[in-house]
C-alpha cells in the first residue's frame, strides 16, 4: 500500500538515474538509483508476483518466509511478459534494479517507523540456468519493508488486467485509483498533485495531455481496469466502472495440495501460472456458491478446461 501511495517506482522505460524526494503530510521518502537506475513500474511486477505467492500461502494457513523460490517462466506468464530469451534478460535487469534501488523513509508500516536505507529486495539468485541463458529457478529474498507489509496485511489486490497495461503512467493511475478510490463512488484529485503522486517529470500541461490521451483510449477500448477517469476543471475524477468492487480475497480458502496437484495442473494447462489459476478457481467457486467435496480433483477439472485441447 505504501508503494501505491508514494511514487517509489520510475515511470521511465529507459534507465532513470535521477534521485528523488517526495514529502506529504509529514511523511517523506528518498529514492536513489544504482548504476542500473531506479526500479521501474514494470519491475514492480516481480514484487507483485512474490507478494501474491505469499498471500496465497497465508490463505492456505502456511508459514511464509522472506526468501522464496519459484520458476521464472511462471512469473513471466503470470505478469504477461514475453517468455523469449529477451524476456529472461529483461527479468535479470529488473532484479538488478530492485536490489540496487535504495530507499530511506519515515513511512510507518506494521507499527514500525523506518529511519534507514534499504532496497526493495535484499538479494536475487538464479538457481538454475539453461544452456541458452534462460532462467529456470529464481530465488529472491524480500526486504524487511516489503515482508512487514505482507505479515501485517498492508496489501491490496490488483485487477488481473493490470498486467496488460503497457504504459507506465496507465499502471500508476490504476494503482492510485485502487488505493484512494477503492469502492467509493468518486475520488477527486488536483492535476498537479496527481502528477506529483505519479512521480512524473512532465510539466502540468504535458501531464494533462498524457492523462487525456489515456482517458480517450479508455473511452474507445475500455482497457483501463476497474476505474474510469474524467476531467473536471483542474481536477481528475475517478469512479469505479462497477458499483461494487472486490476489495480482497476471502479470508477462508479451498486448500489444494501444492506438490502433487500443482504438478498435475501444470501438465493439464501448460503455459498457465498455476497459482493464478488456483485463485481464479477459488473466486469462481465462491461466486457461484459451488459445493466442493474434493478440492484437488475439482481444481484439476478446472485446469483441464484451460488445456491446449480446449483452446
Amino acid at each position: 500500500m505504501s508503494s501505491m501511495e508514494h511514487p517509489v517506482f520510475s515511470l521511465s522505460t529507459k534507465p532513470d538515474m535521477r534521485s528523488r524526494r517526495y514529502e506529504r503530510n509529514g511523511n517523506w521518502i528518498d529514492i536513489s538509483p544504482s548504476r542500473y537506475g531506479i526500479a521501474t513500474v514494470h519491475d514492480r511486477d516481480v514484487l507483485i508476483y512474490c507478494i501474491s505467492q505469499c498471500m496465497a500461502a497465508l490463505n492456505d494457513g502456511q508459514k511464509v518466509h522472506r526468501t522464496m523460490r519459484f520458476k521464472a517462466y511462471d512469473l513471466l506468464v503470470a505478469t504477461n511478459r514475453q517468455t523469449s530469451g529477451r524476456g529472461y534478460e529483461l527479468l535479470k535487469d529488473a532484479l538488478r534494479r530492485l536490489q540496487g534501488t535504495q530507499i530511506e523513509t519515515n513511512l510507518r508500516q506494521g507499527g514500525k517507523e523506518y529511519f534507514k536505507v534499504f532496497g526493495l529486495i535484499d538479494s536475487a539468485e538464479i538457481v538454475r540456468e539453461t544452456r541458452d541463458g534462460r532462467m529456470q529457478d529464481v530465488e529472491i529474498t524480500l526486504s524487511d519493508w516489503v515482508f512487514d507489509a505482507i505479515e501485517n496485511n498492508h496489501i491490496l489486490t490488483l485487477d488481473k488486467k493490470y498486467f496488460f497495461l503497457r504504459k507506465p503512467l496507465e499502471r500508476r493511475l490504476y494503482e492510485l485509483a485502487r488505493k484512494h478510490c477503492g469502492n467509493q463512488r468518486r475520488w477527486a484529485i488536483g492535476l498537479e498533485l496527481l502528477r506529483d503522486k505519479c512521480g512524473s517529470g512532465s510539466t502540468v500541461k504535458e501531464f494533462r495531455r498524457l492523462v487525456g490521451k489515456i482517458i480517450e483510449d479508455d473511452l474507445a477500448h475500455d482497457h483501463m481496469p476497474s476505474y474510469a477517469f474524467t476531467f473536471e476543471g483542474d481536477n481528475v475524477i475517478v469512479r469505479p466502472k462497477k458499483e461494487e468492487l472486490v476489495s480482497s480475497m476471502p479470508s477462508h480458502s479451498l486448500r489444494v495440495d501444492e506438490d502433487a496437484t500443482f504438478e498435475r495442473a501444470r501438465r493439464l494447462a501448460p503455459g498457465w501460472d498455476v497459482h493464478m489459476l488456483r485463485d481464479e478457481w477459488r473466486s469462481w467457486v465462491l461466486d457461484k456458491g459451488i459445493e466442493v467435496k474434493d478440492a484437488n480433483a475439482h481444481f484439476l477439472s478446472f485446469c483441464k478446461k484451460r488445456g491446449p485441447h480446449q483452446r
